[in-house]
């Protein structure tokens, strides 16, 4: 297997230790066309593309004659958990007790930590407007709005609203200790106030969570219960920076994958937009057949495993580049299991939904 120059700063710009591989397109033989690559009758290959356009959020690509069981996607809980917990300030709406706008929404900036079960946790100086809110009315639901810092249009961005009932928490609870020193280790200042008489936790009881993938992006509701037991993304404080390198010093090989594994024939542009231990998102950009309208589509591209670290989703993202290659360059390895691009799960997720 050669290795090319489009990827030469791969193994630095991904820093991916076990793959001594970098890939990148040179001349194109026998598979040219995208086209070609998905209309052969190649019972495997054929089947890689599943599409999930109207809501769903797993696709479990064994149906369709994949030799894998695991799905390809998080699911809308473990993404909202992911957000909350890779987030440790955001907006709570509590209802205002002001003369004159007595029951308005009233938001306020609040650190918070998470508890086990994700329930955000506040420490709040009974002074605060907040605070005085919670305590004119503490039956009353309030809302935690909380979203991942966006690298351009915040549009874009992930987000999780909590809604439910606050309550202060007692010394004696059996996670106090350990919610004590979570707050140290993530606000600085904590040390400071917590054992201020002025300051109390509060903890924020969910009775629902709302997530939104970002512009464009499906959005739901999710209950408590999934919630609670859902886990967050293991690579979630990286992702961004993964992405960013991927669009910034790989474009070549996205577009190679748009190509060859997705099937582009008119491609104006190829970007990876979200990165998880089960996979890549890429969003594909087409010239429409007729006119100058652009139509943008969302896919879902499964890593072979869940990866459990950095360092091994860098590896499958190079795997993934090095799949496009292949079939770009024709190889077949002498059978239809083993063609290239064929053992990769692919999920179509969005449709046209940012064309215009």
């Amino acid at each position: 297997m050669r290795g090319i120059s489009s990827l030469s700063a791969g193994a630095a710009a991904l820093a991916v230790p076990t793959m001594a591989y970098a890939f990148a397109p040179q001349s194109r033989a026998s598979w040219s066309s995208p086209a070609v690559v998905f209309s052969r009758s190649r019972a495997v290959l054929s089947a890689t593309i599943e599409t999930a356009v109207d809501g769903a959020t797993d696709v479990d690509p064994s149906s369709r004659g994949f030799p894998f069981v695991a799905p390809i996607r998080l699911t809308a809980t473990e993404k909202a958990r992911t957000v909350t917990s890779l987030c440790t300030s955001g907006t709570l709406c509590t209802s205002s007790r002001a003369e004159g706008i007595e029951g308005a929404p009233f938001g306020s900036h609040v650190d918070y930590v998470l508890d086990d079960r994700g329930s955000p946790i506040l420490l709040m100086n009974e002074m605060s407007m907040h605070t005085a809110n919670i305590l004119e009315r503490p039956d009353a639901v309030v809302s935690l709005f909380t979203q991942i810092a966006a690298a351009g249009d915040g549009q874009d961005a992930a987000r999780c609203s909590i809604t439910g009932r606050i309550e202060r928490m007692g010394e004696d609870e059996d996670d106090a200790p350990a919610i004590r020193m979570r707050y140290s280790i993530s606000h600085s200042y904590a040390d400071q106030v917590m054992d201020s008489p002025k300051f109390h936790f509060y903890r924020l009881v969910p009775l629902k969570i709302y997530y939104v993938g970002g512009f464009g992006v499906s959005s739901t509701w999710c209950t408590p219960e999934e919630y609670g037991t859902a886990s967050p993304d293991i690579l979630a404080g990286e992702a961004r920076g993964m992405v960013s390198k991927l669009n910034e010093r790989h474009r070549d090989d996205l577009k190679l994958v748009a190509r060859h594994l997705l099937g582009s024939e008119a491609l104006e542009e190829a970007r990876a937009t979200a990165v998880d231990r089960l996979g890549l998102d890429v969003r594909v950009t087409n010239r429409a057949a007729r006119g100058r309208k652009l139509v943008t589509d969302e896919f879902r591209i499964g890593f072979r495993i869940p990866v459990m670290s950095v360092e091994d989703a860098k590896s499958e993202v190079l795997k993934i580049f090095q799949e496009a290659w292949e079939v770009s360059e024709g190889y077949d390895w002498g059978s239809d299991d083993d063609l290239p691009g064929s053992n990769v799960p692919i999920v179509k997720v969005a449709e046209d939904g940012l064309g215009f």
